[in-house]
C-alpha cells in the first residue's frame, strides 16, 4: 500500500473528524483536522500517539499541557484525563488500537463512531 497523507487531508472537511487511512496490525492510523477543544477525556486500556503535521496543538492534563508543534510526536498514556486544544487548524496523524472510542469514556455532539471514522476507508 502506498498512501499520501496530504491527500489524505484534503479529504477530510470537519474539524474533530478523524478518518482512517491505514490499519497496521491492530492499530489505525487516522488523520484529523483539529481546532478548538475536542473534550476532557481518558483511554482507559489504550495509548494514543499524536504526530502534528501541520500548525500546533496543546494537550492539556489535569495541572498540566504539552504543546506539539509541526513534527512532535507524543504518546497520550491509556488513563490519562486529557483534553486536545488547538487555536488554529491543525492537522495531526494519530496512532491508536482499533478498538479505542474516539472520545474515550466520554460521548459528546462531536464523538465519531467508528464507522464514521472508517467511511471512505481505501487501504
Amino acid at each position: 500500500m502506498i498512501g499520501n497523507f496530504i491527500s489524505e487531508f484534503e479529504k477530510v472537511t470537519d474539524y474533530w473528524s478523524p478518518r482512517v487511512v491505514a490499519q497496521v496490525n491492530d492499530q489505525y492510523v487516522k488523520v484529523a483536522k483539529v481546532k478548538g477543544d475536542l473534550a476532557w477525556h481518558k483511554h482507559d486500556e489504550e495509548d494514543e500517539l499524536f504526530y502534528v503535521v501541520k500548525g500546533s496543538v496543546t494537550i492539556e492534563y489535569e495541572g498540566d499541557a504539552v504543546t506539539l508543534n509541526e513534527g512532535d510526536f507524543h504518546v497520550v498514556p491509556k488513563g490519562k484525563m486529557h483534553n486536545p486544544v488547538a487555536e488554529e487548524e491543525c492537522w495531526i496523524v494519530l496512532m491508536e488500537p482499533v478498538a479505542t472510542k474516539h472520545t474515550g469514556d466520554i460521548t459528546t455532539e462531536k464523538t465519531k463512531s467508528l464507522a464514521e471514522q472508517l467511511a471512505g476507508a481505501s487501504y
